[in-house]
């Protein structure tokens, strides 16, 4: 753990106004310190490491989609969380990824200062680069704390982002089929 940012937390509770000596109050700065540095590991994190060769030959050429992967992720304008689901579906061409290297890429990313819209596009991209897929489609649905504890302070909005690559861009009945599917 970083000395330097323990330190900066420590400052930042002097900052607020807050009783570094108290009892409750004495760890924190180290606990506050791994805690951001678990949240933005995936600064540390390349996809190469994360598919671990996780690619395998397969005929199959019909779509596949995995649902609701758990997102939490920090908005890099509050450094708050936001939090939702993930759903990715691609069109493989003579190639599949293993089913938890999908999670593993959305936490890679997810795991770095973000704004959803990019999040969606980097899992996208990451996807169709290792996979070669015909299509990639990314949703993303999320609560973001920045709105609801700050600012306007609406606790019911969700944000939906979407990337569409290759035939899930291109076709309309590649899109409407994932989308049913995903839906259900």
């Amino acid at each position: 753990m970083s000395k330097k940012l323990t330190d900066l937390y420590h400052n930042i509770l002097v900052e607020i106004g807050e009783d570094v000596e108290r009892d409750g109050i004495l760890d924190t700065p180290k606990r506050a310190a791994k805690a951001m540095q678990f949240l933005t590991k995936g600064y540390e994190q390349n996809l190469d490491e994360v598919v671990n060769n996780a690619i395998f030959e397969s005929d199959n050429d019909s779509m596949v989609i995995v649902k609701d992967i758990e997102l939490y992720s920090m908005c890099e304008h509050h450094m708050l969380p936001f939090v939702g689901k993930v759903h990715i579906g691609y069109l493989p061409t003579g190639k599949v990824i293993g089913l938890s290297k999908l999670a593993r890429i959305t936490d890679m990313f997810a795991r770095r200062l973000q704004i959803q819209e990019n999040l969606t596009k980097q899992i996208a991209e990451a996807i169709q680069q290792v996979t070669d897929a015909a299509g990639v489609g990314v949703i993303v649905e999320a609560k973001h704390m920045c709105m609801m504890m700050r600012g306007v302070e609406k606790q019911n909005s969700v944000m939906t982002s979407s990337t569409m690559l290759g035939l899930f861009r291109k076709s309309e009945k590649t899109r409407n089929e994932f989308i049913s599917l995903i839906s259900k």
